[in-house]
C-alpha cells in the first residue's frame, strides 16, 4: 500500500510540473529588455519602469534586465529583435512607434505584423519644439525662416516627420541626423546646434523637462498625433493643415502610430503560451498598484494599449493603399 501511495505522489509530481511548462520554462531565467535608445529619453524611462514590475507577473517571475542598444533611430534592435534574438521568450524589447512600419515606407528589412505585440504603456502625443532663443515661434516661422531640426537615423521619428514637413509642406528646414537619442538633441537645442527637433513625445516633456513648459523655455509649434493635447489646445495639429485629401491619408498614416506610443514586443515566432504569458503578464502590470505608483513618482503617463490593438493597427497599415504608401514614403524620407 505504501508503494501505490508513493507512486501516487510522483504521477502527481510530474502532472503538476508539466502543469505550467510556461513556469518552468521561466524559473531561474532572466528577460532581457532591448531599448531601441539611449539612457535618458522617454522609451528609456518606460522601459526601465516595465522592467521593475513586469517580472513578478510572469510564470516563474524571472528577473528584467534592461540593456540599451541604441542605433539607427532605433532600426537596429528591431532587426536584432527580428532576426538575431533568441525566439524563446527571454528577450523582448521597444522601438520607436514608427518602426513597425518602416518596411512599408522604406527597406523592408523585417515585416512588422511578425513581431509579437505585447502592449504599449501609454499613447502619446508627439510634438514640434524649438528653444526660446530660436527664431521659429510657431508653425508660419517653420514654414517661412530656415531652421535646424535634429534626427536620429532613417525611420526615427524625429527624420520622418522633420522630412514630411520639409518636403510635404515645403518649409524651409535642414535635418541634422545622427544622434542616439532624444536626450542628446535636447541637449543640442539648448545649447543652440539645433533650432528644435519634432517627434519627442509630450509624456517625456512632462517626466524629464516639466520646467519647459511651465518656464517658457521652448514653442511648440505642431502637434502630430491622432488628437489635440489637453495642454496645447493652441498647438495646430498636423492632420489639420493638409491642403488636399490625398495628402489628409498621407499623414492619417504618419500619425497613426502615435497610439502604440512605447511599444513592446517579442521577437516573431516564439511558442505560443509563452507570448500569451508574456501579453497577459503585461496587462497585469498595468494594473499593478506598485508599478502605478512608480509612475506616479516618475511624472508617467499611463494609458495602456493592449498587444492585440497595436497588432490590429499595424495590420490595418499594411493593407493601406499602395498610393498612398508610395505618397508616404516619398513625404517621409525614403528618397
Amino acid at each position: 500500500m505504501r508503494g501505490v501511495v508513493a507512486a501516487a505522489v510522483v504521477v502527481l509530481g510530474v502532472t503538476g510540473a508539466q502543469a505550467n511548462p510556461v513556469a518552468d520554462f521561466y524559473t531561474g531565467k532572466n528577460v532581457n529588455v532591448l531599448i531601441g535608445y539611449s539612457a535618458g529619453g522617454g522609451y528609456d524611462l518606460y522601459a526601465r519602469l516595465l522592467s521593475r514590475h513586469m517580472g513578478k507577473h510572469i510564470p516563474g517571475r524571472p528577473g528584467m534586465v534592461a540593456q540599451n542598444m541604441p542605433g539607427a533611430g532605433s532600426l537596429k534592435v528591431a532587426t536584432f529583435l527580428y532576426s538575431v534574438a533568441p525566439k524563446d521568450g527571454t528577450a523582448i524589447g521597444t522601438f520607436g512607434r514608427g518602426m513597425p512600419i518602416y518596411p512599408l515606407l522604406f527597406t523592408p528589412e523585417f515585416d512588422g505584423t511578425k513581431f509579437g505585440y505585447l502592449g504599449s504603456i501609454t499613447k502619446d502625443t508627439s510634438v514640434c519644439i524649438t528653444w526660446h532663443t530660436s527664431p521659429i515661434k510657431n508653425w508660419n516661422d517653420l514654414m517661412t525662416k530656415p531652421s535646424a531640426f535634429g534626427g536620429e537615423g532613417k525611420g526615427a521619428d524625429p527624420d520622418m516627420f522633420a522630412t514630411l514637413i520639409r518636403d510635404g509642406f515645403k518649409a524651409k528646414l535642414k535635418l541634422v541626423s545622427g544622434y542616439p537619442g532624444t536626450a542628446d538633441m535636447t541637449l543640442a537645442m539648448e545649447r543652440g546646434e539645433l533650432d528644435g527637433l519634432c517627434g519627442i513625445s509630450m509624456s517625456t516633456i512632462n517626466a524629464a523637462h516639466s520646467a519647459w513648459l511651465t518656464q517658457k523655455k521652448i514653442n511648440v509649434v505642431l502637434q502630430i498625433a491622432t488628437e489635440k493635447h489637453r495642454a496645447i489646445p493652441d498647438t495646430p495639429l498636423i492632420t489639420d493643415l493638409a491642403t488636399s485629401p490625398s495628402q489628409k491619408m498621407v499623414l492619417d498614416v504618419a500619425v497613426a502610430p502615435q497610439t502604440m506610443a512605447r511599444p513592446f514586443v517579442s521577437p516573431p515566432d516564439i511558442p505560443a503560451a509563452r507570448l500569451k504569458a508574456l501579453q497577459e503578464a503585461f496587462d497585469r502590470t498595468m494594473k499593478d498598484p506598485d508599478f502605478l505608483a512608480d509612475a506616479e513618482r516618475m511624472k508617467l503617463d499611463i494609458n495602456p494599449v493592449t498587444g492585440a490593438e497595436i497588432a490590429e493597427i499595424v495590420k490595418k497599415l499594411y493593407a493601406a493603399p499602395k498610393e498612398v504608401l508610395q505618397q508616404a514614403s516619398a513625404y517621409m524620407g525614403a528618397k
